[in-house]
């Protein structure tokens, strides 16, 4: 069994128990985004929530220690991704990274926002012309250093 297994395991389970990914996180107590990350195989689970998910999806008990094992970050399979709306986010950063980037030095100073200690959180804006998507993203700043 391979991380990829227990991933595809948990993607099937929760479609066949109907549950949301946000009913899994309140099972795991954790935020629906971090949790649907950790059980797509993107992030570590403690060997607490491990059990939890492995006996939430009816994992083998293999998979416990799988879903404690460092991830190779970044599951996009190809450079540029094929998936709709995945590619939406790719072509959002191709039309507007300069500007996010100019934007962030021009507040921050020369660094980087963190993937690291980040949070994430996805939310519905309802609108009569057409509902929204709404993504919130916070990630620590942390400045080039000069030695």
């Amino acid at each position: 069994m391979t991380r990829n297994d227990v991933t595809e395991a948990i993607v099937a389970a929760r479609i066949r128990k109907g549950l949301s990914w946000a009913e899994v996180a309140r099972t795991v107590g954790k935020s629906k985004e971090w949790t649907t990350a950790a059980c797509l195989g993107q992030m570590v689970f403690t060997a607490e929530q491990a059990e939890v998910v492995a006996k939430l999806f009816d994992l083998p008990s293999e998979a416990i220690a799988l879903l404690q094992a460092v991830p190779y970050k970044g599951s996009l399979p190809t450079a540029v991704p094929t998936d709709p709306l995945i590619y939406r986010f790719y072509e959002m950063l191709n039309v507007y990274g300069t500007t996010i980037k100019e934007l962030i030095h021009e507040r921050f100073g020369d660094g980087i926002m963190s993937a690291i200690d980040f949070t994430m959180d996805i939310d519905k804006q309802e609108d009569p012309k057409g509902d929204r998507v709404l993504i919130k993203m916070s990630g620590k700043f942390l400045p080039y250093k000069a030695w």
